[in-house]
């Protein structure tokens, strides 16, 4: 038999209940006010300082990004940067944590201190674009990708989830005649799925969000991440006195739901991934803190 609550836990459970709402609906009214606002008119906007549902609808803010293929371009470079930074950041994590997880690694010690170290100091920004200017990465997409190729905190969290694998599974693979390569792609990260998909999301995150290194290394304005676009079309929408001429001659941009629109297209792409990864995010960032 369930025994009653007293009073005291009662009153606790409903503290943390109306707290947690209000944060809730702190943390939602942002986004549900840029979604209302992109698609109001900027008569509305004007008139009101919250907008939660568009009683004036429109489209004139996404007609008027779309009329170029400015954004549409830049979109499929951060797609692109996204998707290929994440694999080859995915590629060179795993193999490198594979081969710390291995106690009997000689170094060892020695490489996890040089790993932790890069967490802690760095070279700077003056040093780090001689470093990206001297491998000729000026203006290419691999300026977006190799200087941020490698985390050490997602390198970390995968070694020790690598560590946390039963050692029975390699030694069985090896009795059956698989090398270390087979044992690493057909054991090893099969089983590793949660902590993949966990640090795969980190890293697409933080490729989508690419923006100071684009504005560092790329002048090519055909080159620049949708984060880029963002920041100019924000500041074009602001003052109203930018050249139009590629966006149409019938659209008049309405600054304020312009910038909520450009919000809501850079946003939801990475969006639409965390529903489709988020089963395999608590357990994998989680089973990787277990050991040290």
């Amino acid at each position: 038999m369930v025994q009653d609550k007293s009073w005291g836990s009662r009153l606790f459970d409903g503290v943390n209940i109306f707290l947690l709402a209000i944060v809730g609906i702190v943390t939602v009214l942002p986004f549900i006010h840029v979604l209302a606002g992109s698609f109001t008119t900027v008569g509305e906007l004007a008139r009101k300082q919250l907008v939660l549902f568009p009683t004036e609808f429109t489209l004139d803010a996404y007609r008027y990004i779309f009329t170029t293929n400015t954004v549409m371009k830049s979109m499929g470079v951060s797609i692109f940067v996204t998707v290929a930074g994440t694999v080859f950041s995915m590629l060179l994590t795993v193999l490198m944590a594979y081969g710390l997880s291995k106690r009997d690694l000689r170094g060892r010690s020695a490489i996890m201190f040089l790993i932790v170290f890069t967490m802690l100091f760095n070279g700077g920004l003056i040093p780090s674009f001689l470093v990206v200017k001297s491998l000729g990465l000026i203006d290419s997409y691999g300026a977006l990708i190799i200087p941020s190729a490698m985390s050490a905190f997602n390198l970390i969290i995968m070694r020790n989830f690598f560590q946390n694998l039963p050692e029975g599974l390699e030694e069985s693979a090896k009795i059956d005649g698989a090398g270390s390569w087979g044992i690493l792609f057909r054991i090893v990260i099969p089983l590793s799925m949660p902590a993949t998909a966990t640090i795969s999301l980190f890293y697409a995150v933080s490729y989508w969000n690419t923006y100071f290194q684009a504005v560092m290394y790329i002048n090519d304005a055909g080159k620049w991440p949708v984060q880029v676009i963002l920041r100019q079309i924000v500041i074009l929408a602001s003052a109203l006195t930018a050249d139009t001429s590629g966006w149409g001659e019938d659209v008049l941009p309405p600054a304020q739901s312009v910038k909520m629109a450009v919000i809501v297209v850079a946003t939801l792409p990475i969006l639409i991934v965390y529903p489709f990864l988020q089963k395999h995010f608590a357990k994998g960032a989680l089973l990787g803190s277990i050991k040290g």
